[in-house]
């Protein structure tokens, strides 16, 4: 079954051929990647930092605590932040300029509720 793509119809599954969707997968590698090329170390360190911390914060992280955090100038994680968030990748922010998700976790109530190993518990963004 390795490679193999199989579409519903009906009462019946029916095999795609793979030259139907193999470009398409590849299609949407190369635009995934496109549209993550304005990320640098720095933005993927914030963003990694923050779904880590959010789970054991358990509240909005502000940007100041990433600072301090990262050892990184508050002004330049408020513009990574404002970065992230004007691409619509990974991370939203409450009116006070904190991070309230980190994809794919959050602090605001959702219908997912995570409990992780380490007994944090959180919701799924």
């Amino acid at each position: 079954m390795k490679n193999k793509l199989m579409m519903g119809l009906w009462r019946y599954m029916l095999s795609v051929p793979p030259f139907l969707w193999e470009k398409q997968i590849a299609n949407g590698k190369k635009g995934f990647a496109d549209h993550l090329a304005f990320m640098t170390e720095e933005h993927r360190l914030i963003h990694h930092f923050a779904v880590r911390e959010l789970p054991i914060a358990g509240k909005p992280l502000p940007p100041e605590f990433i600072s301090n955090a990262l050892n990184i100038p508050v002004e330049r994680v408020i513009a990574i932040l404002d970065d992230l968030e004007s691409h619509m990748t990974f991370i939203f922010r409450n009116s006070r300029g904190e991070i309230e998700w980190a994809y794919p976790v959050t602090v605001e109530k959702t219908p997912h509720h995570v409990t992780f190993h380490t007994g944090e518990q959180l919701y799924a963004a």
